[in-house]
């Protein structure tokens, strides 16, 4: 393709990505009088990170506290309960408990909800071994803690109703329209569009939520600092389903393990199991099941369920998170980047967004709006839910 291919088309907003987030992004824009368009490489919405997680809503437990994550999640969690009731998406606040498979874990499960506190998670509920068996009668476990405001979402739900109220209010989805390249310009950014032979957008914002492309994305910008684009780490997560009837009621997980959450149990909207996410550090996209995989969710599970019965599990599915840390590495947080930061006015870049990056959604899409209408820093996170008050 070539930059005078095609007509060049001014437009006030591009979002690049319709995931649940670059939706939730570009509905904040919509609602707050911006003309937006949102380019999606593929033929759907949602078909990358989006519809290949545990559709969990996340309470705010484990990030660090001050961080985007911690802030992002406990704020987007309410809005987003909220936001489901108001507009009928299906949802069910289940609870979970974080479980100690030994007595050396218990105090561990103390330090947890000591961080969720600082977090200001304050409904966390230590549970003794009887008291968690009394609930959940199949599980095995030292003591727990109960996590009553963690529930599950309809995904792909959520993401048609943040599509709905975005054309509603102007705004307009584009799918199969990759961006093939980019220019920083003296009046915004220009985009070359992979789509009916390309063409040339001169964005007054753009905002990229391209998810496990964003870096890609920024190193296609012409004029755009390399040094600005963090570096990209690829985790596996595989699933497995309970192919029998689930004795559970709650989520239930083990303490969290380098680079996710351990391996937990997640029900969908009929109350079936499935087990999730591992984390497999890979060098390349790929979403074929490691089903060498099974022994270890296998024994993992038998940690917290002696009784799960043999062969029972089956693969189902797996995703890909972007991450900005390495294995063995102290997890990242979001990365929020506008211009102050990297020296090109009028782009906005999302790294790193992954759990609980569909929770934090409606908070992120605040967040980034005011960013975009104001022209306001990503302050330091502390600020952050200031800043996302005074948007919302």
């Amino acid at each position: 393709m070539e930059w005078d291919a095609g007509g060049h088309e001014k437009v006030d907003a591009v979002v690049i990505g319709a995931g649940a987030v670059g939706l939730a992004v570009a509905r904040a824009l919509a609602l707050a009088g911006r003309e937006v368009i949102v380019l999606e490489a593929e033929r759907m919405i949602g078909s990358g990170t989006s519809s290949r997680n545990s559709e969990v809503i996340h309470a705010g437990l484990y990030y660090a506290p001050n961080s985007m994550k911690a802030q992002l999640c406990v704020k987007g969690k309410a809005a987003l309960y909220a936001y489901c009731r108001e507009r009928g998406i299906w949802h069910s606040q289940l609870g979970k408990l974080i479980v100690a498979c030994s007595q050396g874990d218990v105090s561990k499960l103390r330090h947890l909800t000591e961080n969720a506190a600082r977090n200001g998670v304050v409904d966390l509920v230590i549970l003794s071994r009887k008291e968690a068996l009394s609930i959940e009668p199949e599980l095995d476990c030292s003591a727990a803690v109960l996590s009553p405001s963690t529930g599950i979402v309809d995904v792909h739900e959520l993401m048609l109703s943040y599509l709905g109220d975005l054309e509603n209010s102007g705004g307009m989805l584009v799918l199969r329209a990759a961006v093939a390249a980019g220019r920083v310009t003296e009046r915004g950014i220009s985009l070359l569009v992979d789509q009916h032979g390309g063409s040339v957008l001169c964005c007054r914002t753009v905002v990229n939520c391209a998810g496990l492309s964003a870096q890609r994305v920024a190193s296609a910008i012409e004029g755009f600092p390399a040094e600005a684009i963090p570096a990209r780490y690829l985790a596996k997560g595989n699933y497995f389903k309970l192919t029998c009837r689930s004795p559970f009621k709650h989520l239930v997980y083990p303490l969290p393990s380098d680079g996710g959450m351990g391996i937990h149990l997640t029900l969908d909207h009929a109350g079936r199991a499935r087990f999730g996410p591992d984390v497999q550090w890979v060098d390349e996209i790929d979403y074929r099941v490691s089903e060498e995989r099974l022994p270890l969710f296998d024994r993992a599970i038998r940690r917290y369920w002696p009784a799960l019965p043999e062969s029972a599990l089956a693969p189902d599915y797996c995703g890909i998170r972007p991450k900005l840390h390495m294995a063995g590495t102290a997890p990242a947080d979001f990365m929020i980047q506008d211009g102050r930061d990297h020296g090109a006015p009028g782009l906005i870049n999302l790294y790193g967004i992954e759990s609980p990056g569909i929770t934090a959604s409606l908070a992120i899409g605040d967040l980034v709006c005011r960013l975009a209408c104001e022209g306001d820093r990503v302050a330091a996170p502390a600020e952050l839910i200031s800043l996302s008050e005074a948007q919302g």
